[in-house]
Order: structure tokens, then sequence, then C-alpha cells
């Protein structure tokens, strides 16, 4: 047939770099089990998570941040404030929601760091609210931090405490000033027990357990409870917060969402933010009604001295002198005198805020403190405005201070734009105290000129005229300063809070969102399916070993002659001893093949020779040496098996002879052929072991005697069988090429590397070596491998009769578990 024909040496060898998909397919199909298994672990690890893992809720909030009115505000109110815009403000609440300072006040007022514990089926569940007890801790001393701290009750009123403490030291924490101290505990496990509300001094707790209203606890019933760093769980819910306008990015309406285990807790937490941003914001926005009202306290006990001390020395006056009656022109006079003190009053108000707002300016870098413009009548929109606007960058930088670093580009652009405002206001300023000034000059002359015409009075009614004056005036501003005051303290009490509440946290059930059960079966099922086809992937693309004949088909071009099965025997004698054995069924079928290759190069009398040589020892190459030239023997063709690896002799003690005399001896002339020449307990078969190693194998393989003796044998013997050293560690095999009508390349599955058949393929293309074929040996039949040569020559010899002739199978009794199992795995890999 063709596939013994010698291919043409020109002809290209088949390539060995591209990937053989169909051989990773099979693979995967051939461990299709474990696949299988790898599925099954990840599914059940999936369901222990889904299991044992916490419920994740998110729950959520809405708040609307308003414009800033004041119901009491009209446009006949003289206090005017300017609070600020909406999209200003919701940008500020944003922040504030995500600053360390908000979220120290919502804990405070929640006190989170203590945690109501019960077991459960794999942990300790948080029961927050559910316990039948409450902690009122002495917040002066400190609390041990992280350790469940055990609370049995042995009555409604009688309980026991228990931890157990592995080492003296632990870390504690007062929770009224947040400092962390450490404190020791003695060894082992303590025990003590405590009456409700009895204060409790002990050096990991201290304070009071007091019954909760609506709970109570039962006999025997367990809880525990924990601390928690308070600056770790504020760092938590800080950074689990989420807050994002509810619907487009101008939106005032803003929703407010948190995560957690516990829903109950993520309802308080969401509405106590509510409420601090609510309390906080309307103290921010009654700052500046705070700061004008303290103005004008202060200027209202100015004018209350001054007008104790006018009021006085009127009395006095009128006490020294005696009463007279003034005309009504003087009183026409006066009048109009005091009309123009009461101008000149407001104008010296005006010029005493704009030097104390100046050197404000000038002097203090805390803008947030500057009394309304108005508050003292000044009308000026420039003065108003800037101020207003100094005001609101300088609280956008102090909200600012809680999230962004000191020095950051937004600090330098909001100073850019109070050091501009600020410069334009102080030109302001200048500009009007130099109005007031020209006011104030025209005025003291116009004074000046009413009290010229008053001269021509007696002396005691000018001073009577004068006195009344400065009380006239005093008590003028006083009324104004109390009016105004009466005005921003109604502003401020008739303040609200622009955040309110639209849709308050509340558990209504669901809200559930971890862990996702289908996502992680889905995820379980992925990584399960493609972890072990990536782990075949790598092995198989790191796999340098020979598997299958297709591998060696693809591989070179040098045909298969049969294939040989694993066969566990305890020599090599298998033929001989176990004739019915499949692996004797395979020798035979190469027998075969063997015969239809010598009939192609001639009949002739001489007898045949074979070698048969692998790349590497450990192969089959000795096992099929034997076997081969016992098949030629059974059948009645004289042989003789010649030990020719003379560097590592092995055939001779399967054959229960000695390696004294072989082919060394007679090579070097010292022993003849009948002298090394052995009969075999075989019929028709003698063997020639290799003798004594010797320090020149090769040199003694090139010699003439070996030709001499080849030419001998071929008279005397039909089958000639050489078994040579390994073709690729060694270049003696190739000397003994020159004797061989043919030769056998073992192959062994798994055992054989892919770079051999280059080896081989590179001297069958040189013509080094004639009439090769290969044999595959340890051959494991199985329906996903060797698909590339399954239905050749060889393959119908050597599988057909090993192994669907069971019937010429001998049975070796009956297999234990463990080899059952052993085989399994091993037929596995």
């Amino acid at each position: 047939m063709s596939e013994f024909e010698h291919q043409d040496h020109d002809q290209a060898e088949p390539g060995g770099t591209s990937f053989d998909f169909r051989g990773y397919l099979f693979k995967v199909l051939n461990l299709w089990k474990f696949v299988l298994v790898c599925i099954g672990v990840a599914l059940i690890v999936a369901y222990l998570i889904n299991v044992r893992k916490q419920s994740v809720y998110r729950l959520s909030s809405l708040i609307n941040v308003e414009s800033d009115q004041n119901p009491f505000f009209t446009a006949n109110t003289s206090i005017s404030f300017n609070w600020g815009g909406v999209s200003g403000k919701t940008g500020k609440v944003m922040t504030t929601v995500k600053t360390r300072t908000h979220n120290e006040l919502v804990m405070d007022s929640l006190k989170y760091y203590m945690e109501y514990l019960r077991e459960g089926k794999y942990r300790l569940e948080d029961i927050y609210k559910n316990a039948p007890f409450e902690l009122q801790l002495d917040n002066s001393k400190g609390q041990m931090l992280g350790t469940p701290i055990g609370i049995e009750f042995l009555s409604n009123d009688r309980f026991e405490l228990f931890v157990e403490f592995e080492s003296e030291g632990i870390q504690t924490q007062r929770y009224g000033d947040k400092l962390k101290a450490a404190a020791k505990v003695p060894l082992g496990l303590f025990r003590q027990a405590f009456s409700i509300g009895e204060p409790i001094n002990l050096p990991f707790f201290n304070g009071m357990i007091i019954p909760r209203i609506g709970k109570s606890p039962k006999k025997g019933d367990i809880y525990f409870f924990r601390f928690l760093n308070f600056d770790s769980v504020v760092n938590q819910y800080q950074n689990g917060m989420i807050i994002n306008p509810f619907s487009g990015n101008a939106s005032s309406v803003l929703q407010l969402s948190l995560s957690g285990n516990n829903k109950s807790k993520i309802v308080d937490y969401l509405n106590a933010t509510t409420a601090i941003l609510s309390s906080t914001e309307l103290e921010r926005k009654n700052l500046y009604a705070t700061n004008t009202i303290k103005f004008i306290d202060s200027s209202l006990n100015a004018v209350n001295d001054d007008l104790k001390d006018v009021t006085d020395e009127m009395n006095s006056f009128r006490k020294e002198n005696q009463l007279f009656d003034v005309t009504a022109e003087m009183t026409m006079i006066t009048e109009k005198l005091r009309g123009f003190d009461v101008r000149k009053e407001e104008e010296e108000m005006k010029l005493n805020y704009l030097n104390f707002l100046e050197n404000y300016l000038r002097t203090k870098t805390d803008y947030t403190k500057i009394a309304a413009p108005t508050s003292v009548g000044i009308d000026e929109n420039n003065i108003i405005s800037s101020v207003a606007k100094i005001q609101a960058l300088a609280t956008e930088r102090q909200a600012k201070e809680y999230t962004v670093q000191e020095g950051n580009l937004i600090f330098k652009d909001i100073d850019r734009q109070i050091d501009a405002e600020k410069n334009v206001l102080l030109e302001t300023i200048n500009t009007t105290k130099q109005t007031i000034g020209l006011n104030l000059n025209s005025l003291n002359k116009t004074i000046a000129r009413l009290e010229a015409d008053l001269n021509d009075l007696p002396e005691d009614q000018q001073q009577y005229l004068k006195i009344q004056r400065k009380l006239n005036m005093s008590q003028e501003a006083y009324n104004v300063y109390l009016t105004k005051r009466g005005e921003a303290a109604i502003v401020k009490a008739a303040n609200v809070s622009d955040i309110t509440s639209i849709d308050e946290a509340k558990d209504i059930g669901g809200g559930r969102i971890g862990p996702n059960h289908s996502l992680n079966y889905m995820m379980a099922l992925m990584i399960g399916f493609f972890s072990p086809m990536f782990l075949i992937f790598v092995v198989f693309l790191l796999d340098n070993t020979i598997h299958g004949s297709d591998e060696v088909e693809r591989l070179s071009n040098i045909p298969i002659l049969g294939l040989i099965g694993k066969y566990n025997y305890k020599n090599n004698l298998v033929v001989f001893e176990k004739p019915k054995s499949a692996v004797a069924e395979s020798f035979r079928a190469i027998r075969s093949s063997l015969q239809f290759l010598y009939k192609k190069q001639g009949e002739g009398n001489l007898g045949k020779t074979l070698m048969i040589t692998s790349s590497v020892s450990g192969e089959g190459k000795t096992f099929t040496s034997i076997n081969i030239a016992t098949v030629y023997a059974l059948s009645g063709k004289k042989t003789i098996l010649l030990g020719l690896d003379l560097r590592k002799p092995k055939i001779f003690g399967d054959f229960e002879i000695t390696n004294d005399l072989g082919m060394v001896n007679y090579l070097i002339g010292e022993s003849s052929l009948e002298e090394i020449r052995t009969n075999t307990q075989i019929a028709n078969l003698d063997v020639i072991p290799s003798g004594p190693v010797p320090p020149n194998p090769s040199e003694l393989l090139m010699s003439d005697q070996l030709k001499e003796l080849i030419t001998q044998l071929r008279q005397t013997y039909d089958m000639i069988v050489l078994d040579t050293p390994p073709l690729g560690l060694v270049t003696d095999a190739l000397e003994l090429t020159q004797y061989a009508d043919a030769t056998i390349f073992m192959v062994r599955l798994d055992y054989t590397k892919k770079g051999m058949l280059s080896l081989i393929n590179a001297k069958h293309r040189v013509g080094e070596v004639k009439n090769i074929s290969f044999v595959l040996n340890f051959y494991k039949h199985k329906t996903n491998h060797n698909y590339g040569y399954g239905y050749g020559y060889g393959y119908g010899y050597g599988y057909g009769y090993g192994v669907y002739g069971n019937a010429y199978h001998e049975g070796d009794g009956k297999r234990s578990i463990f080899r059952r199992l052993k085989r399994f795995f091993r037929e596995q890999i």
C-alpha cells in the first residue's frame, strides 16, 4: 500500500506551528468530566456565597433646596438681606452632605458606633432597635473597641456581662472627646452580674444598661453589643452617602441614597441627615441677621448711654432754674434745628458704619460677620451688592474648606474674586464718605446759621434749648436703632430653612440590591466553564509531547507501521508468554506490514534486517525489538536478535543470560560468533547480547567486523533484528542504517517530544535514514483521539485485532476497586 512508500525528499514537511483546534476540541471532550466537576464546584461556591453573604439594601429620600424667602420681608422693610440663589445652594448642600463635619453631627445624634447584636446562623447579626435594652454611656470614660460583649438576662431586672479576653491589652475610646487609649483587662473569661439601671464601671465598659420602651427581655436570652471606632464609622457612612440631582443638573430637588445591611439604620441616617442639613442651613441663613442685630445692639448701647446723660443733664437744669416760656418764633427755629440735627445724626451713623466697614475689610479675613449696610440707612446699591457678594463668596469658601485641600486652585479663584470685589467696595466707600462729608458740611452751616438766631435769647433759655436739642437727637437716634433692631429680629424669627424634605426615607419592603443571586450563579457557570477551558488550553498549548497518531501524521510524512497498546507485565516476553493478548496481536500486525514492505524490495535468499531505534531512552525500543524477533521466530522464521546498544545493554535480562560476552567481545576479536551467540527458550530465536560497555562504542560499530558479521548472519538467518541506541542522543544508530533493510522509529505516546520528529524528518529528507516507519507505543484507544489516523492500514491491524478482537484477549482476573480508580484517573489525563 502507498502508506509504506517512501515520500519524495523534496516534498515540504508538514508545518508544526499552526494551532491544532481539532486536537484542542477533542482534548476538551476527553476531559468533559473535569469541566463538569469545575462547573459543579463553582455553582456550590456561588450557592454558599448567596446563602452566607448578608443582604445589601439601598434606600433613598428626596429634599428640596428652595430660594431664600422670608414671609416678613416686604418692600416696606428697611433692612434687606441677600441670601443667594438656588443653583449655588444646591451645590453647597451636595458638598455639605459629603463633608466629615456634617457626618460627625449625624453620627453623634444616632450613635451608630454602638452595635446591638444577636447570634445568627452564620454571624452576629445587627438587630439595632430590636434589642430589649439600651446603652447609656459615660462619655468621659473609655469603651472597648471591636470585641463583642455578651449580655445574658437572668431575669427582667438582672443580667450578666461576659467576654473572653485573649490578651491583657485592649484599645478604648472616649466618645466625649473621641480620644483613644490603652487599657488592661484580666485574661480569660470575664463574668459578672448587674442590675438594670445600675452604673457599671469596668476597664472595658462604662455606663449603664436600661430597658428599651416597648421591649422586654426573656430569661436566658443572650445578646451582644460592640463599640466601633468613631472615625471609621463616620468614614464608612461619609463614603457611602450618594447625593445627586433628582431630575436634571439644574434641579433644586436632590436625592439622597445610602446602602447598608440594616434597613432601619439606613432610614434613620437619611432622615437625620435631612434634619441636620435643615437646621445647619437655618443657622447659616440667620448669620447675616444675627451680625446685624449685634451691630445695632452695640450702637443702641452707646446711644442709650448718651440719652441717659442728656436726660440727667435736663433734670439737673430744671432743678436749678425756674420754668419759663419760649416764644413761637424760637419754637419754630428749634424744630428746624431738630430736623437738621436728625439728618446730621443719620449722616454720622452712615459715616461711622463706613469707617467700621473699611477698617473691617482692611484688617479682618472672615467676611461672614459683616452687618447689613441698610441697618444704618445706607441705600447705596453698589455697597449693598458688594457686601452681599463678598459675604456669599466667604461663605462658599468656608464650605469648601471641609472637602478641598488648602492651596487648591478653587480657593485661589475665590480669593481673587473676593479681592476684586473688596477693591471695588473700598473705592465705593471712599466716594460715599466724600459725599457724606459734603452733606455734613452743608448741615453744619445750616445748623450754625439757625443757632445764631438763638443768640438773642437769655443765656438760661439758650442753654435749655441746647439741652433739649441734644435730648431730642438722642431720643430720635435711639428710636431709629430700636426700630431697625425690631425689624431685624422679626426677619430672623420668621426665617425658615431653605432645605425641606419632600419624601422621607421609609422601609416599605424591597430595596435589596445584593447579593445578586442570579448574577452569582451566572458568573459561577461562566467561571466554572471557562476556567478549565483556559487551563486545558494552556496545558495543550505548552504541551510538546505527542499524544496521538493524528499529531504524528501532521508533523511528519513518514508512514505509521503499527500501534502497540500499553500492557503491564512482569517482563518483555509478552508475545511468547501471552500469545493471545492484544499486544501480541499488535506485533503480528506489524510483522504483516513489514512482510509487505520486504516484498516491495524484491525476493531473495538472503535474510532481511530490521533496525529498531527511537529518539531517547524509555520509548519501548528494546521491548519492541524482543517481541518483533519473537513473532518472527514463532512464525517459523529463523531469527537472531543483536544487542547493538553498546552504551546501555538491556536485552540479556529477559532471556536469563549474562552480558559477560557479546557483540563487543566479537568486534574487538576476543570471541567468535559461536561463543557469543545464545539459543533462547523460544524456538528459532537466537540472541547476541551487547557485552561489556566499551570506551569507544561508535568506533566498534564502524568496524569491518560488524559488516562481515551482518553478511554472515544474512546467510544463516531469515530475520536479523538490530536493537540500536537512541537516534536522538548518539550517532551510533546512524552508523547502523547502512545494514538495515527497514527501520522502525519508536514513538511513545504521551512521552516522545514533538521536536524529535523534526530530527528524524531532517535525516529522512537528506537520505541518512531510508525505509523508515513509525510504530506508536503506549497507544490508548479513545473515540476522540487519533482521528487523523483512525482508518488507515496500521490502525486496521493494530486496533482491529487488539481492541475489537476481545475473543483473543487473555483475562488477567478481576481488578480491584483501587486498580479501577487508578486506571480511570490515568485515562483522564
